[in-house]
């Protein structure tokens, strides 16, 4: 009888180790499944909604990579007072269209579909009266690299070009040229506003740059640009 008893304390007690180790397997589970979807649902979730005004639109799953036509270029038209071309020599970037963009319902400032177009944010001054001028462009697309792929080659002293709808053309001496990581973006973005010379005429050129991140549907890094009027 008593051997009888200790098989069956053996029996329950193995009963109750297979119980507790299934339900810690559970629990390991069900863990894993929560970081998993925490990890693939909520990464990046602050900047969905950026702090400050700025910071551009990165979704480049929806762009055009149609190569403008010198006719369509030739044939781009705006009023008198608003920019219509951006040249940058060094960078061999002639005449690319200045579209004027807005804000999307995140708050980030639009970019336009085609990457051999740039954006005037309609938020700032336009060339030629006073203040700062903030123009973005795509750096690429799936297949294609962007009007602004080659910003980083600019260093002080370079020049950049503003045509007006009238033709008045305006330059400004690259000031500053720095890329800064995706966590300082918004810090920074507040130093695009204003002029880096006290009452002196700018502009900011913004893109994105260095690596793609899928999951944040984002590039890790910006190139901020800022230069004065001459």
């Amino acid at each position: 009888m008593e051997l009888k008893s200790q098989h069956r304390s053996l029996k329950i007690s193995l009963i109750f180790k297979i119980i507790l180790l299934v339900a810690l397997i559970g629990i390991i589970v069900r863990i894993a499944i929560w970081e998993n979807y925490y990890y693939h649902h909520e990464e990046g979730r602050e900047r969905s909604t950026p702090r400050v005004f700025g910071d551009v639109s990165t979704d480049s799953t929806d762009v055009d990579e149609t190569i403008p036509t010198e006719e369509s270029k030739q044939n781009y038209y705006v009023d008198p007072d608003k920019p219509r071309y951006l040249t940058i020599e060094k960078i061999s970037l002639h005449n690319a269209r200045v579209l004027p963009v807005g804000e999307t319902p995140k708050g980030a400032i639009q970019v336009p579909r085609s990457i051999f177009d740039v954006g005037w944010y309609t938020g700032s001054n336009p060339p030629g009266q006073g203040g700062t001028t903030i123009i973005d462009g795509h750096n690429g697309g799936p297949t294609l690299q962007g009007v602004f792929k080659n910003l980083v080659l600019l260093s002080v002293g370079d020049i950049i070009t503003i045509e007006m709808g009238n033709g008045i053309k305006y330059n400004y001496r690259v000031h500053d040229n720095i890329t800064v990581s995706l966590s300082e973006a918004n810090q920074k973005m507040k130093t695009l506003q204003t002029s880096p010379i006290q009452n002196t005429e700018s502009i900011s050129l913004i893109t994105c740059t260095g690596e793609w991140s899928a999951l944040q549907r984002t590039y890790l890094s910006r190139q901020f640009l800022r230069a004065v009027r001459i």
